[in-house]
Order: structure tokens, then C-alpha cells, then sequence
């Protein structure tokens, strides 16, 4: 079989190379380097249409693996309590849930994507009537302004307590874990570990190794100054992609608790357990051994699901892809790089699943 499919991949490049030299053309990446003479909507680091297309298909990727990574927070939230609310005892939660879950499921995911943003563009107010919310945060037609900390100084410093921080807080659960197993008591981890991070922090600011200040949208002109600011492309793929894997990963989150014996639960109950420990300590652990596999297939399409930002004119890999190929009519090397980041980050994604349901599963004695 393997044997098989190489010959399969070398018979279609022989292919593919026949075309390109009948055609007076070749496989070259050499254009990678060569200026792009285009703009970008939005980007996480420093571009302009002088750097080359190396750099603007850098800032496609971080673009893309900045939209994947919100809407996976926002999916498994939402999903998470979705998942719970369709094995709610009570009708009116349920049946919102299930109905929720089945309206998401059945629509296409770029019809809501554009359903979305022709709203935001069309009943959105101007940016000088711009709705705000708390600490300072505004919504308009022009995207969504979130108040932001900026670090004035020590931010190094900062970046080095954060990593002993985080290091301390991998130990702490390590030996909590061992101290309930030898033991049987449980200790708290997470309380201690914010504890710690609140108290480091506070003494670094009060000893002046590090000052971080508030950044607070505010109107100034035409227009927004300060703070975080989330362009409305992107903020309404967030919201749809969000909503959209949020309903499949809330089928996926109750087929789990389902598949819990339900002789544990009324157990828990005879023991006095409340409903958020049975959930917590009892159910919850349990159905993330069986909703690992097909959850990481979710996050898999997650990523690639968000090359529907095209619709909107979201700066992804995709949208800086598409604009390369016009230009520089090398459609063969764009995809294959394309496909290239596609099978790398999936492939990692599904290694990471693999580790946990390997780490995770029931151990027979």
C-alpha cells in the first residue's frame, strides 16, 4: 500500500513537471523573497507593502492561528455549557439547548458568518455614537475597542516571573495529585496558584521592577485611540465560527455526559453531593475521556473552517494566499504551502489529542 501511494504522489509530480516545462514554466519559491506590493487589513506584527511575501504570508499565518485560537476558547466555552444544558432536569433550559444546538448544526456556517457581519455593518452606530460597555468598551461600525494593559516597564522581568510562576504552578499540582494519592485528602490547586500569581505581581509593582498601565478606548476625532481595538472582520468571524462549532461541540459534550453511568450520579446524590461537584468531580472527568477523540476533530475543522474569513476581507492565510497567486501567478507553490501549514498544525493538534487520551485513559490494573 505504501508503496502504492508513493508511486501514486511521484506519477502525478512527474505530471504536474510535464505541464509546467511544456507551458515554459517551473516549481520557484525564489518570488518568496520579492517585494508584495500590498496592504493588509489588520496584522500582529509590523508590515508594509515594501516587505516581501515571505512576511505577508507570516502575518496570514499568525492571523489565522489568532482567529483559531479565540474561537476555540469561545466554541469550548459555549459548547461546555451547552453540552450540560441538553442534560438539564429541567424542560425550558433543555429544550433551548437542544433547539440552540440544532438550528447551529443546520445552517451553513458562511451563511451565518455573512448573515453576521451584513448586521454589524448595517445597525452597528457611527463611531461617534458608539455603544459602550463596561471598563470603557465600545462597539460601533467601526469593530469592537476593549480596554487593554500595556506594560510600561519591566516587561522582561515580567516574562520571567510569569514562566516561574507557571512553573511553580506544575509542581504544586503534581504534588497535590501525589498527596491524594498516598493520602486521599484533597488540596486545593488553583486558589493557592492565583494567590501566589496576584501577591508575586503586586510586589514586583510595589518594588517598581515592574509598571503596567490601563489603556481605555476613547473617542478622539473620527475615530477610537487607546486600548485593544478588534476590526468588525474579524470580530464577527469570531462570533459565527464561535456559535457555529459552539452548538457541535455541545452535542459532542452531552453524548459524553450520556455515556456517564447514571448509577454514579445518583450515588454522588446519596452521598450529599450537590449538583456542580457531582458535575466537577464525578461526571465531567469521565466524559472527557470519551469526548477527547471527536473533540479534536472539532478543533481540527475549527482551523480550517476560519479560511471563510475570505468573505469578509479578514487578512488570513487564505485572503494574503489568494492575492499572492494574482500577482505572482505561482498558484502551485502558494497551495502547497498553504496545504503544508494546514497538515503541519492539524497533525500537531491531533498529537496533542493522542498525548491526552493516552495520559488520560483508564489504567487496568
Amino acid at each position: 500500500m505504501l508503496l502504492g501511494l508513493g508511486l501514486l504522489v511521484a506519477l502525478a509530480a512527474r505530471n504536474v513537471s510535464a505541464n509546467l516545462a511544456a507551458s515554459g514554466m517551473e516549481i520557484d519559491f525564489s518570488f518568496l523573497w520579492l517585494e508584495a506590493g500590498f496592504d493588509v487589513s489588520e496584522s500582529l506584527i509590523a508590515y508594509s507593502p515594501r516587505d516581501t511575501y515571505a512576511r505577508v504570508l507570516l502575518v496570514g499565518i499568525l492571523n489565522t492561528l489568532l482567529a483559531a485560537a479565540v474561537v476555540l476558547v469561545l466554541a469550548s466555552s459555549l459548547g461546555l455549557v451547552v453540552g450540560v444544558a441538553m442534560t438539564s432536569s429541567n424542560w425550558l433550559v433543555r429544550t433551548l439547548a437542544h433547539g440552540y444546538v440544532e438550528l447551529l448544526r443546520n445552517l451553513p456556517k458562511l451563511l451565518i458568518l455573512i448573515a453576521l457581519y451584513v448586521m454589524m455593518v448595517r445597525y452597528l452606530p457611527h463611531v461617534r455614537l458608539a455603544w459602550t460597555g463596561p471598563f470603557g468598551a465600545m462597539l460601533s461600525n467601526r469593530g469592537l475597542f476593549l480596554p487593554w494593559p500595556v506594560i510600561e516597564h519591566g516587561g522582561r522581568l515580567l516574562a520571567l516571573a510569569s514562566g516561574l510562576w507557571l512553573a511553580g504552578w506544575v509542581l504544586w499540582a503534581r504534588l497535590a495529585r501525589r498527596r491524594q494519592d498516598r493520602t486521599g485528602q484533597r488540596h486545593p490547586v488553583a486558589l493557592p496558584v492565583i494567590a501566589a500569581g496576584v501577591l508575586l505581581l503586586a510586589a514586583l509593582a510595589l518594588l517598581g521592577a515592574v509598571r503596567i498601565g490601563w489603556s481605555v478606548p476613547e473617542l478622539k476625532g473620527f475615530n477610537v485611540a487607546g486600548g485593544m481595538s478588534l476590526s468588525l472582520q474579524f470580530t464577527a468571524l469570531v462570533v459565527a465560527l464561535g456559535v457555529y462549532h459552539g452548538g457541535q461541540i455541545g452535542a459532542i459534550v452531552r453524548g459524553g455526559i450520556i455515556a456517564t453511568s447514571s448509577g454514579q450520579r445518583e450515588a454522588a446524590q446519596a452521598l450529599g453531593l450537590d449538583w456542580f461537584k457531582t458535575m466537577r468531580l464525578i461526571v465531567l472527568p469521565q466524559a472527557l475521556r470519551v469526548i477527547t477523540p471527536p473533540l479534536g476533530n472539532q478543533y481540527s475543522n475549527l482551523l480550517k473552517n476560519t479560511s471563510i474569513a475570505l468573505a469578509v476581507g479578514y487578512s488570513d492565510l487564505l485572503s494574503v494566499v489568494s492575492t499572492s497567486v494574482n500577482q505572482t501567478f505561482r498558484p502551485i507553490e502558494l497551495m502547497l504551502l498553504v496545504a503544508g501549514f494546514f497538515l503541519v498544525v492539524n497533525m500537531l493538534i491531533s498529537a496533542l489529542v493522542n498525548w491526552f487520551s493516552h495520559t488520560y485513559r483508564l489504567k487496568g490494573r
